[in-house]
């Protein structure tokens, strides 16, 4: 009898395309659910009928609770090498093997900058009314040259926005809690001397640091007051990184110019979340690491994740 495999969130309906499966198809039965399943009793009566799990990034939350009410479960495959949401511990106590994929920074940083230049040039509004027979030109864009950039967080991700910030002709700083000047000076940046003085300063803030205990709630309140009326704020990285509700206060009180928001606190983001109808916000579903490269990663490389683990020598293995 074959194993069965959940291919997870399979929005597009893609996942069969983008990678070789017939590689284990005469072991493994998969089937890609479309929709998302929310709750830990929905997931477990969704998932009991499964020996295999491929979820992707962080969106479904595997904690001890969950992974006892799978017994049959012997093997989860999540995207990316770095996942928060899954019981590695537990995991280990019932049994089953969590395996990663590689996972391109390029596409989130590229979206970055779809979002920033959406802003910046009220792409959508302008769109919107020459479809619709609104008013030829209603918005005065924001110049990105000389311009000042901000970015929280110089990793890889928060490294390639910088550069293409520099290419622009911005003056870009990065700040983040442990950054060094030489670090900084590596991407051809400066050391902003605070956070605080980063968010004061810049007319664009990008965020880029990861999520975690140790960033939730990074931006706040006070720390929103502190940027320009005229700045905007872009989060592709975590929705836990910028308090949802101060951000949504900000926007609608006009106290920052606008944001671009591909990171929600819970997603995929219901029909009635304050998040659909803020003001001065353009936002995508999450969309920073959809892209076709990296779907092949993802599902080629489960694929791979699959085999090496029915031939009895797991790969990739998380942690």
């Amino acid at each position: 009898m074959r194993l069965r495999c959940a291919v997870l969130d399979d929005f597009q309906g893609v996942a069969a395309a983008m990678a070789d499966w017939s590689m284990v198809e005469d072991e493994v039965e998969v089937v890609a659910l479309r929709e998302h399943v929310a709750g830990e009793d929905e997931l477990a009566a969704a998932l009991a009928g499964y020996d295999i799990v491929v979820t992707l990034r962080e969106r479904v939350p595997f904690p001890g609770s969950l992974l006892a009410r799978l017994p049959r479960l012997r093997l989860i495959v999540a995207s990316g090498m770095r996942n928060s949401v899954i019981d590695y511990a537990a995991a280990e106590r019932h049994g089953v093997t969590v395996c990663g994929t590689q996972s391109s920074g390029i596409p989130p940083a590229e979206l970055t900058w779809a979002l920033l230049l959406g802003l910046a040039r009220g792409i959508v509004a302008e769109n919107t009314a020459l479809r619709t027979g609104g008013p030829w030109q209603s918005t005065v864009g924001a110049d990105l040259h000389g311009a000042r950039l901000g970015v929280l967080g110089l990793g890889r991700i928060g490294g390639r926005v910088a550069r293409v910030g520099l290419a622009f002709g911005m003056r870009v700083s990065a700040w983040s809690p442990r950054l060094t000047k030489e670090r900084a000076a590596e991407h051809g940046v400066e050391l902003a001397a605070s956070k605080e003085e980063l968010l004061a300063g810049s007319d664009f803030v990008s965020v880029q640091v990861p999520g975690g205990d140790g960033t939730r709630g990074l931006i706040g309140a006070a720390e929103l007051a502190l940027m320009k009326p005229t700045a905007y704020l872009i989060n592709t990285a975590r929705a836990s990184v910028v308090d949802q509700d101060a951000l949504l206060a900000a926007l609608h009180e006009g106290r920052i110019a606008g944001a671009g928001v591909d990171v929600f606190d819970v997603e995929p983001l219901p029909a009635d979340h304050p998040m659909r109808t803020a003001p001065r916000l353009l936002a995508t579903p999450h969309l920073g690491y959809v892209s076709r490269a990296n779907y092949t990663t993802y599902y080629g490389q489960a694929v791979e994740n699959i085999q090496a683990y029915l031939a009895g020598s797991p790969v990739r293995r998380l942690p």
